[in-house]
């Protein structure tokens, strides 16, 4: 299989969960800006993002004007979040706490409509 199939599959189905999670459960959207205050968390976050944005661009680092430039820019924006987080944590966690709720569910559907596309691009659900 290709790796831009198996990654478009992976961040498809993981945007489209996070969105139905958050639309769920809107107070999970606080609980994480306030989980980034506690340095323990905020460790773990961005190794997290760290690792799973090298992983995406080590395997997927594709510059092409298709689908899969999304999947190497997700990959990159996950390895730059991760780092701001660890090298300037104060700055960053502040820089995404002026970011308010209606601007985060905005964000979160857009990631959705991201993943839905991708999911389309490999199941060919809705042919264009």
């Amino acid at each position: 299989m290709d790796v831009s199939v198996t990654f478009a599959k992976f961040w498809g189905w993981y945007l489209i969960i996070f969105f139905l999670i958050l639309s769920l459960n809107p107070k999970r959207i606080k609980q994480i800006f306030e989980d980034l205050k506690d340095q323990k968390f905020l460790i773990l976050f961005s190794f997290l993002a760290i690792i799973v944005g090298l992983i995406n661009i080590i395997f997927h680092n594709i510059w092409e004007a298709n689908f899969k430039i999304i999947i190497t820019l997700i990959g990159w924006f996950s390895l730059i979040i991760g780092l701001g987080l660890f090298i300037f944590p104060v700055r960053t966690v502040s820089w995404l706490q002026v970011t308010n709720v209606k601007f985060v569910q905005v964000i979160y559907t857009l990631l959705f409509l991201v993943g839905l596309f991708l999911l389309n691009e490999v199941y060919n659900l809705i042919p264009f």
